[in-house]
């Protein structure tokens, strides 16, 4: 167990540092290098889980999923499921402007769009879907969010509007803020599954 966990670390730390520098410095000015080192590992680690730097471009839904589990851990346990629903939208396109090239951003959609293997983003087993689900699930039990569509349809339709926000965002190439547009927009979107 233990070991399974450092290599997650280790893993988890290489995605995070490129990430951070694929901000900083864009994709093609950071170096696989910088990566080893702003990560404090080594190049037989970054090798042994990436052939290439261009492979981390599909990490993006670990980035996020690392995101929602921190989520999770700080919401407010206090808030309605509709609550939470619209504050884990606004936190992770919060972060997603803070933190993640437009360009970049707009290029891994435009990539998923055409991508003949797997679909990262849509990935149920991801910790987004199981978070979303598992919120929308206590909702529907507590009389918070209506009943009268399946957990998966709303699930979907949710995630679908979050997509929706991100996309037209990266059309516009962020001449307004996404967190702020998010705010302003999710819940008029998700309105009929408030109860």
């Amino acid at each position: 167990m233990e070991n399974g966990l450092e290599k997650k670390n280790v893993k988890s730390r290489i995605v995070s540092a490129a990430w951070q520098l694929f901000y900083e410095k864009g994709y093609n000015g950071t170096t696989v290098d910088e990566i080893i080192e702003l990560s404090e590992t080594s190049k037989g680690s970054f090798y042994y889980y990436f052939s290439t730097k261009d492979e981390l471009l599909n990490t993006l839904s670990l980035v996020l999923d690392e995101y929602y589990e921190e989520l999770e851990r700080e919401m407010d346990e206090s808030m309605d499921g509709f609550e939470k629903l619209i504050y884990i939208n606004y936190k992770a396109h919060s972060m997603m402007e803070e933190k993640i090239s437009i360009d970049l951003l707009s290029s891994l959609y435009s990539t998923q769009l055409v991508a003949a293997g797997q679909r990262h983003l849509l990935d149920q087993n991801r910790q987004y879907y199981k978070l979303v689900t598992k919120i929308v699930e206590e909702g529907q039990k507590k009389g918070e969010i209506c009943g009268e569509k399946s957990v998966s349809d709303i699930v979907q339709y949710y995630s679908m509007c979050e997509r929706a926000l991100v996309y037209d965002w990266c059309l516009n190439k962020g001449s307004y803020s996404l967190a702020d547009r998010s705010r302003e927009w999710m819940p008029v979107m998700m309105e009929h599954f408030r109860k």
